[in-house]
């Protein structure tokens, strides 16, 4: 048989390997920042778009979409030629692929710092960028499986089953997570609402880590481990079972995120079910790729790739044990808001998916530019101090996260909580964040290491911009499966029946729990006494969302003892029918604010957020002073209200037409109760003096930011009776 030639196509690969290596370091340097801001709060003061709120959800899209994802495009589009025998069927797909991804990537460096988000988690990024997000991923797709339609090799491998698993169930998630109303350029609100909001959300937010951070990566650890070992991958049926147990009971995980809250108790639990299933295929897929080493270990030795890849699939080991382990209710009630959930977040960031990507590319850059690599030194010393980084990065928050869960459950024998003010817990795990500082710097330090690296072996190297190769044209045959032929084997070359069933696979677990939560009411009891926010409290809202408070603060009291005691009346579904989006928050650094409405007075909120130190001695929360001098820009408050309507929220006409009004009275009366402060007439009459001796504006303080963001704080779970807790606990 005539054999044909062609070209590989190296330009795009080498594209986001560069860009996986831009994006790294911006992305662990914003992390880094993040990571001394608790211990310096105070580092970036007054400097609104450097803010840890602006530059939390920052950090977590560089990491995962920039970083990360680059790598994913760059593994993939280098191992699906080779496994398709062809070049990718569109140069300007691959292009557009590039280029766009970037030009989001830029959006939202641009934009996220500005203050501009959804405050869901994973998925920040506000409307245009969610739709451009969708149309990007679309030609990735479209790319992808038409190269699987022009191969040569018939039979797909099983890297290419996790990546069209991948596409499909991105896509899927990404866009009814992001359904929403737009309100302006670069605001909208999400479609859902309160528990129903969440429920999507973490559908979305977990099987992001599982169809973003988990599949695409497998299936570069299938391709590029027994290249790198020179190995058959362990068992072919093994990976049959990993890839279809994982993809299908992966979906339906979701709710774990969610225990102990107003979600219905039935969801809470089919999710627990499903998360302890998922360590069987999970850990399936770990011994797949580890056995695939089996008769390669003295090559591990002295092979710094090869290194990477047996830590990176041993952290995906661990990181799939705690998974599950976690959705235990008996253990979740303990992690769950703990810094134990950041050591677990990064075990599998920095170890799998970090330390994958560091093997790939050491792998992948001698080689397209047929070279050697410049120093195995550097490499093996880049493996050794990104190691010894994630040890001394994770130990400490896992440290840190059992001592928030003992003195936040403590009871002295009267019955009230031992550490009763939350800031007490703060000050005791200060040590364990300057240990988790030194960690990711470590880490930092090896990201520095494999750039000098890869920058001289390209140097060394030559460029090859087309790679040659050549094999047999794909012959046809009868569709329908051979005499012997296993169903596998059948489906491995029939790509439109894979798509399909993986398809299925995904859509059941998502259709079994979303829609009975939003077309079942009952699913979500109403409360006759919860209204709508004010006009001046939906504003307030809104710039809550917009500084990022959530990152810090939840608003979910769960029905324990000690969060009863320590915050007030547990939080319940109807109390959150009007909330789009509900914001829950995944992790106290702060305490909890569901009950915050009423129990300060507005003169105290107003000096916390000019300077928290002054009325909690030891917080670590940045101070907020752009809020106090910026004036607050209220004109769409009507468009902004009328798109509540379209969701639901009953606002009537004569609200919606006197919604200037409204917000006019309830900030004077706020600025009425800032005078009750004499330092604060003192100083607000002097600027007011100085302002008009000067010839400038002088904005009134009902006007500013502060104010709307006062009036929705103190709201704050006051629309139905509670219990008061007998220990006022929520200073920060």
């Amino acid at each position: 048989m005539e054999l044909q030639q062609f070209y590989y196509d190296n330009k795009i690969v080498k594209n986001f390997i560069y860009a996986t290596l831009f994006w790294g370091v911006v992305g662990m340097s914003v992390g880094l920042l993040l990571a001394f801001l608790f211990i310096f709060p105070n580092l970036t003061d007054g400097i609104s778009w450097l803010s840890f709120g602006r530059l939390r959800p920052l950090h977590t899209n560089a990491v995962i979409f920039a970083f990360v994802g680059n790598a994913i495009f760059a593994g993939v589009y280098y191992s699906t030629q080779r496994l398709l025998k062809a070049r990718m069927y569109s140069d300007i797909l691959s292009k557009i692929n590039f280029w766009g991804w970037q030009a989001i990537i830029v959006g939202a460096a641009i934009t996220l710092p500005l203050g501009f988000t959804s405050s869901k988690e994973y998925a920040e990024l506000e409307w245009p960028f969610d739709i451009a997000i969708a149309v990007v991923w679309i030609v990735f797709g479209w790319n992808l499986i038409a190269t699987i339609f022009k191969r040569r090799q018939r039979h797909l491998y099983v890297a290419i089953w996790f990546y069209i698993a991948t596409f499909v169930t991105v896509a899927v998630l990404h866009i009814f997570n992001s359904l929403a109303i737009p309100v302006g350029l670069f605001k909208s609100y999400s479609v859902y609402a309160g528990v129903q909001d969440a429920l999507v959300q973490w559908w979305y937010g977990h099987n992001a880590v599982a169809f973003f951070l988990t599949t695409p990566f497998l299936g570069l650890m299938y391709y590029f481990v027994p290249k790198a070992a020179n190995r058959p991958v362990y068992s072919y049926k093994l990976s049959i079972i990993h890839f279809w147990s994982l993809i299908f009971i992966y979906i339906w995980a979701g709710p774990h995120h969610l225990l102990y809250s107003s979600l219905p108790d039935w969801a809470q639990n089919l999710g627990v079910a499903f998360s302890v299933m998922l360590l069987m295929p999970s850990w399936g897929g770990m011994i797949n790729g580890l056995l695939t080493l089996r008769g390669a270990w003295d090559k591990v030795r002295t092979d710094p790739v090869l290194k990477f890849m047996v830590v990176a699939i041993t952290g995906y080991g661990m990181a799939t044990f705690e998974g599950p382990m976690l959705s235990l209710k008996s253990i979740n009630a303990i992690a769950h808001f703990s810094d134990w959930i950041i050591a677990h977040v990064h075990v599998g960031a920095l170890a799998w998916n970090g330390f994958l990507t560091f093997g790939m590319i050491y792998w992948l850059v001698p080689r397209m530019f047929k070279t050697k690599m410049h120093s195995i030194k550097l490499a093996n010393a880049h493996f050794w101090i990104g190691t010894l980084g994630i040890i001394i990065y994770t130990l400490p928050m896992y440290v840190a996260g059992f001592v928030q869960a003992s003195m936040w459950k403590q009871f002295n024998p009267d019955g009230t909580l031992v550490y009763g003010n939350f800031l007490e817990t703060v000050t005791e795990i200060m040590p364990m964040y300057w240990m988790r500082a030194i960690g990711g710097s470590m880490y930092i330090i090896g990201m520095f290491i494999l750039v000098y690296n890869v920058i001289k072996t390209i140097k060394s190297g030559s460029t090859v911009t087309d790679d040659l190769a050549e094999a047999a044209p794909l012959q046809k045959i009868s569709g329908r499966r051979l005499v012997g032929e296993g169903f596998h084997t059948w489906l491995e070359r029939k790509p439109v029946q894979l798509t399909i069933l993986a398809t299925i696979a995904i859509l059941i677990g998502g259709i079994v729990q979303i829609v009975p939560t939003i077309l079942v009411k009952s699913n979500i009891p109403t409360i006759s006494t919860v209204k709508p926010y004010t006009p001046l409290e939906l504003e307030g809202r809104d710039i809550y969302i917009r500084e990022s408070c959530v990152s810090c603060h939840s608003q979910m009291i769960r029905p324990f003892r000690s969060e009863v005691e320590r915050y007030g009346e547990y939080s319940k579904a109807g109390e959150y029918v009007y909330d789009h989006p509900f914001l829950w928050g995944s992790k106290r650094t702060g305490p909890d604010l569901m009950r915050i409405g009423g129990k300060y007075s507005d003169n105290w909120h107003f000096n916390h957020f000019y300077d928290p130190q002054s009325t909690s001695s030891g917080s670590i929360m940045p101070g907020y002073k752009w809020l106090i001098t910026n004036r607050d820009d209220r004109s769409n408050i009507e468009v902004k209200m009328e798109a509540m309507v379209k969701l639901g929220v009953p606002y009537t006409e004569a609200e919606i037409a006197n919604a200037q009004y409204s917000m006019e009275e309830q900030a004077k009366q706020i600025q009425q109760n800032l005078y009750n402060d004499p330092d604060f007439v003192a100083t607000y009459e002097a600027d007011k003096q100085r302002a008009l001796e000067q010839g400038i504006e002088f904005v009134e303080m009902k006007d500013r930011e502060v104010v709307a963001l006062i009036a929705y704080i103190q709201r704050l779970g006051t629309d139905i009776k509670i219990k008061e807790p007998e220990t006022s606990t929520t200073s920060k």
